[in-house]
């Protein structure tokens, strides 16, 4: 990875572990929670996303880098908070899906901020549990 772009990823990743903690306390903000590939234990990550019908869509920044992604290679199932309520799903990662035009569907000021600070921009869907 080039010199710039670790610079970026590490300002970026130290900027978000504050933020995210106080993201995780607002009860109407999207979370989305994975289990930890080395702990088992459940991380919460602040996202941006849609729910479209039966899944919900949402694109990482740092692609394969981002925490969340890693623990959804490890165990596809999640949790994610809309609204104030929970739901079970199965995530997948769609490295074929054009993540710069899904961000053109999803709310539009974390879209901004995904495209500002990504690298390796990749979408993810989430097949929510009926």
């Amino acid at each position: 990875m080039p010199r710039h772009s670790e610079t970026r990823y590490r300002a970026v990743t130290a900027f978000q572990r504050r933020l995210n903690a106080v993201m995780r306390r607002l009860p109407t903000h999207t979370l989305l929670e994975t289990t930890g590939r080395t702990s088992g234990l459940p991380r919460r990550t602040p996202v941006g996303g849609r729910r479209v019908g039966d899944s919900f869509w949402l694109v990482s920044e740092f692609g394969e880098r981002s925490q969340y992604v890693r623990n959804i290679k490890a165990d596809p199932r999640v949790r994610v908070r809309l609204h104030g309520h929970w739901h079970t799903g199965t995530a997948h990662l769609m490295p074929d899906d054009d993540p710069v035009a899904r961000l053109r569907s999803l709310p539009r000021m974390n879209s901004l901020a995904v495209r500002a600070v990504g690298a390796a921009l990749l979408t993810v869907r989430v097949d929510l549990d009926r």
